[in-house]
C-alpha cells in the first residue's frame, strides 16, 4: 500500500540528504558538484532585480495616475514579475486573442514587444467613448477600436520613457503586430527581459507584458548595476559629512491644538473680540507638529522677547 508523504516529510528527507557526511568524517566534495548549465548564465541578480523593481514601481505609479486621468476612472497598475526567459517561452504565454504591438527603443534602434490582454480592451474603449467601462466579449478589435487602443499604448510608452530615463532609453509605439508576425521580431532562443504588470479596473483586470531583446536587457542591467552600486558605495567620511550637514537643515514646525469641529454658524457670527469656544478640555496640551505629523506635546512659553515651546513629551526614540 502506497504512502503519500506530506510536504514537511519531503523537506525533512531532502535536508537529511544534504547533511549526510561519509563515515570517514570528511565530506566528499565530489558529491556536491553539480553540472553547470550555460542556460542559467546572465540571470538577473538580486541587486539587478531590486533596481529593476524600483524603476518599474515608478512606472506603475505614474501610469496609474495618468491612465486614471485619461480614462476618468479608477485604475491601478502593479508590477507582478521581472524575469529573463527565452523569447519562444514568452510567445507561448500570449493568448490566441490578444493585442500585441512592437515598441521602438532609441537610441539602440531595437524593437521590444508589448502585449495587452484583450479582456482589458472593451472597458478601455468604452471609457474613451464616454461609457462606464463595462467589460465585453473576448473578440478581435475593429480598425477604429485599434486606433483607440493605440492612443493608450502611446501613454504607456510615454510613461516608460519617463521611468527609464536613468538608463537613457526612450520608447515609441511602432505598430500593432499580428500573431504570425511577432515571432519575426526576435530570435526564438534569444533570452529576453520580461516584465509583467497587472492592470486593474473597476469591472475587470488583466496583464500588460513587455519583452526586451538581449541587447536591450544587457544594456539596461549593466547601467542599473553601475548606478545602483554607485548609490550604495558611500565612504564613511561621506556618510559622516552628509549626517553633519543634515543636522543644519531647517524644517517647518508648528505648535497647535488638536483639530476640532466648529459649527458653521459660530464662524459666520464671529466678530473681533469674541471668544470662539473649542470642544476641548482646559488641560489639553498643544501638539508639536512637522509636515502634518505629531512629534510630541509642548507648552507655549516666552523666552526673552521670543516665543518658545517647553517640551513635555519628546518624540519616541529621543531622550
Amino acid at each position: 500500500m502506497e504512502k503519500t508523504l506530506k510536504q514537511d516529510e519531503i523537506d525533512a528527507l531532502f535536508n537529511a540528504a544534504r547533511s549526510e557526511v561519509p563515515a570517514s568524517g570528511r565530506a566528499d566534495t565530489r558529491s556536491r558538484t553539480t553540472p553547470y548549465s550555460f542556460s542559467s548564465a546572465g540571470q538577473i541578480s538580486t541587486e539587478q532585480l531590486r533596481a529593476i523593481t524600483m524603476l518599474n514601481d515608478l512606472f506603475a505609479r505614474n501610469l496609474t495616475h495618468n491612465l486614471s486621468a485619461s480614462l476618468r476612472a479608477r485604475f491601478q497598475v502593479n508590477l507582478v514579475s521581472a524575469e529573463q526567459i527565452p523569447f519562444n517561452e514568452f510567445l507561448l504565454r500570449i493568448p490566441e486573442i490578444s493585442y500585441v504591438a512592437s515598441v521602438r527603443l532609441e537610441p539602440l534602434g531595437a524593437l521590444s514587444v508589448l502585449q495587452l490582454e484583450m479582456s482589458l480592451a472593451p472597458p478601455i474603449i468604452d471609457l474613451l467613448l464616454g461609457g462606464e467601462g463595462k467589460s465585453g466579449d473576448l473578440r478581435e478589435v475593429t480598425d477604429i477600436e485599434e486606433s483607440i487602443l493605440a492612443s493608450v499604448v502611446d501613454i504607456i510608452c510615454r510613461e516608460l520613457t519617463v521611468a527609464w530615463q536613468p538608463v537613457g532609453l526612450s520608447f515609441s509605439f511602432d505598430r500593432r503586430q499580428m500573431q504570425t508576425q511577432v515571432g519575426r521580431l526576435m530570435s526564438m532562443t534569444e533570452k529576453t527581459l520580461c516584465l509583467s504588470f497587472e492592470l486593474r479596473m473597476p469591472h475587470c483586470a488583466g496583464l500588460l507584458n513587455l519583452a526586451f531583446p538581449a541587447v536591450v536587457s544587457n544594456t539596461i542591467l549593466r547601467r542599473l548595476t553601475v548606478d545602483w552600486g554607485r548609490m550604495r558605495r558611500h565612504s564613511t567620511e561621506t556618510r559622516t559629512r552628509i549626517a553633519e550637514r543634515s543636522r543644519a537643515i531647517r524644517f517647518g514646525m508648528s505648535l497647535q491644538l488638536p483639530s476640532v469641529r466648529v459649527a458653521a454658524k459660530a464662524i459666520e457670527d464671529l466678530q473681533p473680540g469674541m471668544v470662539l469656544r473649542f470642544d476641548l478640555p482646559g488641560s489639553t496640551v498643544p501638539q508639536w507638529c512637522a509636515g502634518g505629523q505629531v512629534l510630541g506635546t509642548a507648552q507655549a512659553v516666552r523666552q526673552g522677547s521670543s516665543r518658545a515651546a517647553r517640551m513635555e513629551r519628546m518624540p519616541e526614540g529621543d531622550s
